[in-house]
């Protein structure tokens, strides 16, 4: 490869990088062509895998700010662009890595943090944003049904309260 077609492949990678919130990378050794085209279609509209050359790769890394990858660049690489939601990925890659163990997730990035193996991993465990957010207005939605229940119940009580006071009086006036 002459050297503009290096350097246009390095500012193509670089641009991935940059556009992309999460980059996981792999080890693709003894996966056949139609299994990492199975393996594409399982990471989801939102993320882009390509092999890649690890010294051209490993300078577009750093030419977009990341450095925390440099020791992963070693032996057949392939790399997980995410542009969406980086948890349906993750679960892609993990799924695939379950039923083809030659797939290797050696580590990645998520928002400009480095991120080994196990933390993709646990990652792939999460509930995806959508899930997420909606437990989390679900929490908020109960948090404020149990207040208006706590505002309303002080009236009431108040109310209570005081008819059984106006009975008492009205007992003790009956009496005398």
């Amino acid at each position: 490869m002459a050297r503009p077609d290096k350097a246009a492949a390095v500012a193509e990678l670089t641009e991935q990088f940059r556009s992309s919130n999460a980059a996981v990378l792999t080890e693709y050794r003894g996966l056949t062509v139609a299994q990492l085209k199975t393996l594409r279609r399982s990471l989801g509209e939102n993320a882009q895998y390509a092999v890649v050359k690890n010294t051209l790769t490993k300078i577009a890394a750093n030419e977009a700010g990341i450095s925390t990858l440099d020791d992963l660049f070693n032996g057949p690489t392939a790399v997980a662009f995410v542009t969406g939601d980086p948890v349906e990925s993750a679960k892609g890659l993990r799924d695939f890595a379950k039923d083809n163990p030659n797939l290797v997730i050696k580590g990645g990035v998520l928002d400009g943090k480095a991120l080994s193996a196990d933390e993709i991993k646990k990652l792939a465990d999460l509930e995806s944003r959508e899930v997420l957010l909606a437990k989390l207005a679900g929490a908020f939605k109960a948090k404020q049904t149990q207040a208006a229940q706590v505002f309303q119940a002080l009236p009431s009580k108040f109310v209570r309260t005081a008819e059984a006071l106006r009975a008492k009086q009205a007992e003790q006036g009956g009496a005398e």
